[in-house]
């Protein structure tokens, strides 16, 4: 059974910054584009960013391109987004997808899903 597990969310300060994992279980992703999305209450599920199999392409929404990063190590099967200079409007549970067969920015292109970690910015 295929399990993308996300952990490192929390309450931060505007400004702060936070750290995400997500660990997959149950097969490999090393040959996939990985990714994180968010949703806050009342909104639908955007996207963040993107990796590419090697971790040499990568792909931010707007909203978040010079704060947050995106990296991945294979040998673990993981993802990371390391999130700088954090917004209250950044607040918003963080998921991370896995295997994309589309356009990388939509949330129908992965098959696999987290379960999610909060993460909420005090102004």
């Amino acid at each position: 059974q295929v399990q993308l597990v996300e952990s490192g969310g929390g309450l931060v300060q505007a400004g702060g910054s936070l750290r995400l994992s997500c660990a997959a279980s149950g097969r490999t992703f090393s040959s996939q584009y990985m990714g994180w999305f968010h949703q806050a209450p009342g909104k639908e599920r955007e996207f963040v960013a993107a990796i590419n199999w090697n971790g040499r392409t990568t792909i931010y929404a707007d909203s978040v391109k010079g704060r947050f990063i995106i990296s991945r190590d294979n040998a673990k099967n993981s993802v990371y987004l390391q999130m700088n200079s954090l917004k209250p409007e950044d607040t918003a549970v963080y998921y991370c997808a896995a295997e994309a067969s589309g356009i990388l920015k939509l949330a129908p292109t992965y098959r696999y899903w987290g379960q999610g970690t909060q993460v909420t910015v005090s102004s």
